[in-house]
């Protein structure tokens, strides 16, 4: 067990990171330290991380991890060996900035209700621009499709302060996500089937389902690579994301239509993979057709895991279903059929 004497352990999940590591350790170091303790989680890489952290950085603890679980399970696994109040979870290709913990800290100090944060999240690449994984805060639809304060679907908007209130979200992204240990804990950590994309949202959402809320604090900034260990068109990913798309909704949508509800989204997952097909990505369509096949054989596990998770709810219940964050419409109706291409043309009332 590692024992953390600082408020925060922030630990970096690495799969054959070495080059981000290279690229962005030393910032995590210079401009976390004050609060947090550093530690290396490492998914069995094969690409020398663990020879290096230990030449350039040998006052940095590790975890090595005897295979690569993914996301999900080596979270679980590294989770278990660290004891911190705040857990942070931050991916290896992340630049933090000066004193980012700052404001997250005395607002986690200031409200204990709240189960999580997640910083403004904006890419690396354009500096201007909200990131995919993140953004300011991430949302979800009534059919469970998820997007963020910045960004909808493929549509990335440019960051001019729009979103830059504190926000309830329904989701804080796994690129930067902050939770508090015995809330991690409590609610059985990351789901590992999933391995990876989406767990965040599957652990956000259930615990949101007994009343905690998760919170963006976009005076903190990091600045977010993406697609670190998979590319955005990569089948790989896209497979991982519908799938998990379709255990998150099941798992945790507590409504009378849940089951009517993924009978819609497999109908629009197909239209999906129709317009994969007609723009010759004809690897994303075979993708979406796995995830299907994968989907059906685990129903019945995964409405087991539903039965369980709401016995778990129940038992660490603070109030009623917190819903902040959750848009009661379609995100696919209002972006491809009333053109709402940015978060703030679906709440007039924020000004660009």
């Amino acid at each position: 067990m590692i024992y953390c004497k600082k408020p925060f352990a922030i630990v970096i999940l690495n799969y054959n990171g070495k080059a981000y590591l290279e690229k962005f350790l030393q910032k995590v170091i210079d401009n976390s330290s004050d609060l947090a303790e550093i530690i290396v989680a490492d998914n069995n890489s094969t690409d020398q991380s663990i020879p290096y952290l230990e030449s350039a950085f040998p006052e940095i603890k590790t975890i090595k991890i005897d295979k690569n679980y993914g996301y999900a399970g080596g979270y679980n696994v590294a989770l278990e060996q660290v004891d911190a109040p705040y857990f942070v979870l931050l991916n290896s290709d992340v630049e933090v900035t000066k004193d980012w913990l700052q404001p997250i800290y005395h607002f986690l100090e200031e409200n204990p209700s709240i189960a999580g944060v997640q910083p403004k999240i904006l890419s690396f690449a354009q500096k201007n621009l909200f990131e995919h994984a993140g953004a300011s805060g991430g949302m979800i639809d009534c059919l469970g499709y998820p997007f963020c304060r910045g960004r909808i679907f493929d549509t990335v908007e440019s960051d001019s302060g729009q979103y830059d209130d504190i926000q309830s979200i329904a989701w804080a992204s796994g690129a930067a996500m902050i939770v508090r240990k015995d809330i991690f804990n409590k609610f059985g950590g990351l789901d590992a089937d999933f391995f990876a994309h989406m767990e965040e949202i599957d652990f956000c959402w259930r615990v949101k389902n007994a009343g905690y809320d998760w919170k963006v604090i976009p005076s903190s900034v990091v600045y977010h690579v993406g697609g670190g260990t998979l590319d955005y068109d990569n089948p790989r990913k896209t497979y991982l994301n519908f799938r998990n798309s379709l255990w998150c909704l099941q798992k945790n949508d507590t409504s009378g239509w849940v089951y009517l509800k993924i009978l819609f989204r497999l109908l629009l997952d197909g239209v999906a993979g129709l317009q994969y097909l007609l723009k010759g990505k004809s690897n994303l369509t075979i993708a979406i057709i796995k995830s299907h096949w994968s989907f059906f054989p685990s129903f019945f596990k995964t409405k087991l895991k539903r039965s369980n998770n709401q016995k778990l709810i129940q038992q660490n219940r603070i109030g009623a279903k917190n819903e902040n964050g959750v848009l009661n419409q379609s995100i696919v109706f209002q972006y491809f059929g009333k053109g709402k291409k940015m978060y703030s043309d679906l709440y007039p009332e924020i000004k660009n």
